[in-house]
């Protein structure tokens, strides 16, 4: 038996019960199924028999427990099944996963070209409410991915539909439940679904590419699944979603420095006004004396980490520092970033190496093949023609390698990954499948193993650097949003949203094709839009940058939308005015006060984004300190007041236009005047020093 403070696990090894979670408070059960494999053209699955730990439990660095158990297939001796649990001392949230295992060489199998995998199962007779939450869906209107929730109802049960989550919750009178996936796509490209049955059965089935037809299963050659979750909790749905927020906060990665809320800025929006507005080119300010410079404003802004967007390399997959535009390398900005106690962060394209690059070169059999034909060399971003290359190949452990470099030879500790979509690769020479398996399935074995690709680069990252942040460039459709990325690092959410096409607006050409790139309140209104993550999974894992330009309104706007937990800013910076660029030090310095309270905090919001008002509430019920944040878009003189749900501490710090009073209850009474469209601050437990 597995227990922590919340539950209590028990391994049965049944065949309709592989294991079950016990809520300590009230006794509920919830039974999980065992997965079911097809292997030589039979179903595997339980009961098992001999079912035991295997050693001892693992304490791990995010304070969770691993626990192995292994036991035999009872109607299939040859095959074992591992299981891998983790739990947190304090979290109803366990996470799990299967390894398969054979005695000897077998494979796994498909019937009629479909995926024979079944991961889990369970019953939901007893649940009243069920909701699917889709966490990759698409938003065309705000240009961005955006997390949805749909009631699921007794119809979609009796006409067995089928959801792609990755997130299945569900409640009942005396508790709330949830099943989840570990994987990621755009929402219509589904790679699992939970599939509904009438006697109210959920399965979790694999939908395409989760395995190849003849992979081979043997002693050297188990099948490990993708990390799934279940969560219990005696009490409703949102007791159940705040514990899964804190879950993913605190325990679903093992790298605490990805969900620190750091401030972030990004040279690529100056880049792309140099290009678009300055007659110049993107590559034009990547140089030491600017950089240096910029240095300088960004600390005084409150900055902590700086990253250099693309044209600091020489050539992609080689990833040197290129010596014209850094003839002394990238020492003297690390000097000074470290002298300003700043992180350096750089942009990669993993996908992209140059033509005339060694590694490139050395792993010429990795290049990414489509229809039978190497991608054709195109410049990147100003730089020398590159090839694309397949992470699903040795090249993804050549690609590791290149960033583990960097770590010891110019001190990179933030990496922003950029241009990898889902789909790219039918190679028959890869690790997705060779010429006996169709093109079609071996572009959906690329598109499901590409998003593990990944996440095992970014764990050998933060193997070698502790304190690595892998930030996974979301900002386009056709990507791999989901669960499995935040296991070890973020996701870099929305740059300037949506393009004149997601309008139908024409343009022109020679312009900027992004519409919302000037200062003001409506790009605020489009990158708080994702805002609606928070309620599952932290904002803090979504960065989105803001504009730091003046006038003071706009800043003000960006400023009180960013500590949101966005946490982004870029821009050109050595344009700010003296006034601007304390601003931003003054109140950044009074965020950072509190900013681990509303990091932690549940999300309360009234009125839409856009509306006025708009109000966000993140104010730790633990400790009483955050923020209320409150926008207006009426474009007159106007006021709002507003109780807060939570009970702050009394000391609070706040912008001019702005009253509070803490009521007999605790609860505090906040009234915001404006002008006009605007943002009004306060700050429970921080104050100016």
């Amino acid at each position: 038996m597995i227990e922590n403070q919340t539950l209590r696990i028990e391994l049965v090894g049944a065949e309709e019960r592989l294991w079950q979670v016990i809520l300590r408070e009230n006794g509920t059960v919830v039974d999980v199924e065992p997965p079911c494999f097809q292997v030589d053209g039979n179903a595997v699955t339980g009961p098992l028999e001999g079912l035991e730990p295997c050693g001892q439990p693992q304490k791990l660095q995010n304070g969770t427990c691993e626990h192995v158990w292994q036991g035999r297939f009872a109607r299939a001796p040859g095959l074992h099944l591992q299981i891998r649990l983790r739990v947190a001392p304090d979290s109803p949230v366990v996470r799990f996963a299967y390894e398969l295992k054979s005695d000897s060489p077998c494979s796994l199998t498909k019937a009629g070209g479909s995926d024979e995998l079944t991961y889990l199962a369970f019953s939901a007779a007893e649940l009243t409410e069920a909701t699917e939450v889709r966490l990759s869906a698409f938003n065309e209107m705000v240009h961005s991915y955006c997390l949805e929730e749909a009631e699921i109802g007794p119809a979609s049960f009796r006409n067995r539909l089928s959801l792609v989550g990755p997130i299945f919750v569900g409640s009942a009178p005396n508790h709330a439940l949830l099943f989840a996936y570990e994987h990621g796509s755009e929402a219509v490209e589904p790679f699992l679904q939970f599939h509904l049955r009438p006697d109210r059965r959920v399965e979790l089935r694999a939908v395409k590419g989760n395995y190849f037809h003849g992979q081979p299963l043997d002693r050297d050659n188990p099948y490990r699944t993708i990390w799934l979750q279940v969560a219990a909790v005696a009490g409703s749905r949102e007791v159940l979603a705040r514990a899964y927020r804190d879950f993913v906060l605190c325990y679903l990665s093992l790298r605490p420095a990805t969900r620190t809320p750091y401030i972030f800025y990004n040279t690529w929006n100056y880049q792309e006004r140099n290009e678009w507005w300055n007659d110049r080119t993107f590559l034009a300010s990547m140089n030491e004396e600017r950089i240096l410079r910029e240095i300088d404003v960004a600390h005084r802004m409150g900055v902590e980490v700086f990253v250099l967007d693309t044209g600091w390399y020489e050539k992609t997959g080689d990833w040197r520092v290129s010596k014209a535009r850094f003839p002394r390398g990238l020492q003297p900005i690390k000097e000074e970033l470290d002298r300003y106690g700043m992180r350096l962060g750089l942009w990669f394209s993993p996908t992209h190496a140059a033509v005339s690059s060694r590694i490139g070169r050395k792993h010429s059999d990795c290049l990414m093949m489509w229809n039978g034909q190497a991608g054709k060399p195109q410049s990147i971003w100003q730089t020398q023609e590159s090839q694309p290359f397949c992470l699903v190949s040795q090249y993804a452990d050549a690609f590791a390698d290149e960033l583990i470099r960097l770590i010891k030879d110019v001190g990179v500790s933030y990496f922003k990954w950029d241009a990898v979509g889902q789909y790219g690769c039918d190679s028959p020479d890869h690790r997705h499948g060779s010429a006996e398996n169709g093109v079609q399935e071996r572009r959906d074995c690329y598109a499901f193993q590409m998003c593990c690709a990944v996440i095992r680069v970014a764990e050998r990252i933060c193997e070698a650097c502790p304190e690595a942040i892998v930030d996974f460039d979301m900002t386009e459709p056709g990507r791999c949003l989901g669960l499995g990325f935040l296991s070890v690092g973020k996701y870099f959410l929305m740059n300037n949203g949506p393009y004149f096409p997601n309008y139908d607006f024409p343009y022109d050409l020679t312009c900027w094709s992004n519409i919302f790139v000037h200062p003001g309140p409506a790009r605020g209104w489009i990158c708080r839009t994702p805002l609606g993550y928070d309620g599952w999974i932290p904002s803090v894992l979504f960065l989105t940058h803001y504009l730091p330009d003046d006038p003071a309104e706009s800043q003000l706007l960006n400023i009180a939308s960013l500590i949101l937990g966005q946490n982004g800013i870029w821009g050109d910076l050595l344009n700010l005015s003296e006034e601007g660029i304390r601003r931003f030090g003054r109140l950044l310095g009074l965020y950072k006060q509190v900013r681990d309270d509303i990091t932690a905090s549940y999300p309360v919001r009234s009125g839409a984004v856009g509306s006025s008002p708009e109000v966000h509430e993140k104010i730790s019920a633990r400790t009483g300190r955050g923020a209320v944040v409150i926008f207006s878009s009426a474009r007159r003189a106007c006021s709002h007041r507003y109780i807060t749900r939570n009970k702050p501490v009394t000391d609070c710090w706040h912008t001019e236009g702005l009253m509070v009073k803490i009521g007999p209850d605790g609860r505090a009474a906040i009234e915001a005047r404006f002008d006009g469209p605007g943002a009004q601050m306060v700050f429970f437990g921080a104050g100016e020093k």
